[in-house]
């Protein structure tokens, strides 16, 4: 399986030895740490649950759950090596989610998400691979998480372009890209062979430099209405 693109450790170096995690990815709701490998036993009891897999089917949960982790969380350790970085997602303060679940304590690990595919010279790369546990689906903490990664893209990094691909089946990471602003550019037909071997479109949508202004605006709208709605339940 593919982790990179063709990039040096030099270029690795260049993007992300500097990279501040407190200042530069840590939000009101949300901050990001690096994949570490004292996270993977959290991580594979938060992600063995069939709900987070529907649409993706990177990980199946049968009886070789385990070793597919292993690979998974294997290879996302090993993007550093190839140009990228994956991220585990923390919660800053305590969450109640909706309805009447469990609520989740702060510094809480809720998901993953990775940059990945970076490309220098053409200052682009692509943010994906995200995942959050059920409960905190719609809530705030996705908007935020993407506002940090496109911050750090476009502000810190001076680049171009962050894309975004996603599973043909999956309308709801669809939607939350358009949401933060992602323009939907097209569709990979038959790009890939999904895990439980059907086949996966790849729909790419994308953010360029030009249009982060307005959207970050627009974004952080969105995480201000989401944030006290979710003080608000």
């Amino acid at each position: 399986m593919q982790v990179g693109h063709r990039n040096s450790s030099f270029a690795v170096m260049n993007i992300f030895s500097n990279l501040n995690y407190q200042k530069d990815l840590k939000g009101h709701s949300v901050y990001l740490e690096p994949l570490d490998e004292q996270y993977r036993e959290i991580l594979r009891d938060l992600a063995k649950d069939e709900r987070i897999w529907e649409f993706t089917k990177t990980l199946l949960i049968d009886e070789n759950y385990d070793d597919q982790f292993d690979e998974y969380f294997n290879l996302a350790l090993r993007f550093p090596e190839t140009g990228g970085q994956a991220f585990v997602i923390r919660t800053v303060e305590k969450v109640a989610p909706p309805g009447k679940g469990e609520p989740i304590k702060e510094r809480s690990i809720i998901g993953m998400t990775r940059m990945y595919f970076v490309e220098p010279k053409d200052k682009r790369l692509e943010i994906g691979h995200t995942w959050y546990i059920p409960a905190v689906w719609g809530m705030v903490h996705n908007k935020e998480c993407k506002l940090l990664l496109l911050q750090y893209v476009f502000e810190t990094l001076g680049f171009n372009r962050a894309e975004f691909r996603v599973a043909h089946q999956n309308i709801r990471s669809q939607k939350a890209v358009e949401k933060i602003g992602g323009v939907k550019e097209g569709v990979l037909r038959k790009f890939a062979i999904r895990n439980d071997g059907t086949r996966r479109d790849s729909v790419v949508f994308s953010i360029i430099d030009d249009e982060w202004p307005e959207k970050k605006e627009k974004l952080l709208q969105l995480i201000a209405m989401k944030g006290n709605l979710s003080k608000l339940q």
